[in-house]
């Protein structure tokens, strides 16, 4: 769970107005501990706060190049609520 505590840290950062680069590093944490432990889902979930926080700072292609290969490695499960999340946000990236 150490990849979902960091992604809430960024979240919590993030309210608090920390500054892009504070809730980055936490994100980016969090995507390597997901990685690391081959968390999937938590993966998916760190990579949908990045590539939010990406689209609000200009970086839509960088954040649509983050999330689609991961959102890709899923093979079922589309009724889920980070999947459902993960789509919309490649949709409205991708427009």
């Amino acid at each position: 769970m150490a990849a979902e505590i960091d992604r809430l840290e960024a979240l919590l950062l993030q309210f608090e107005k920390a500054s892009a680069g504070t809730i980055e590093k936490s994100l980016v944490d969090s995507l390597n501990t997901g990685r690391r432990q081959g968390a999937r889902l938590l993966e998916l979930r760190a990579a949908n706060s990045m590539a939010r926080l990406w689209r609000d700072h200009g970086k839509r292609a960088e954040a649509r190049d983050l999330l689609a290969p991961i959102y890709d490695w899923f093979t079922e499960g589309f009724d889920a609520p980070d999947l459902i999340e993960a789509k919309a946000l490649l949709y409205e990236l991708r427009t």
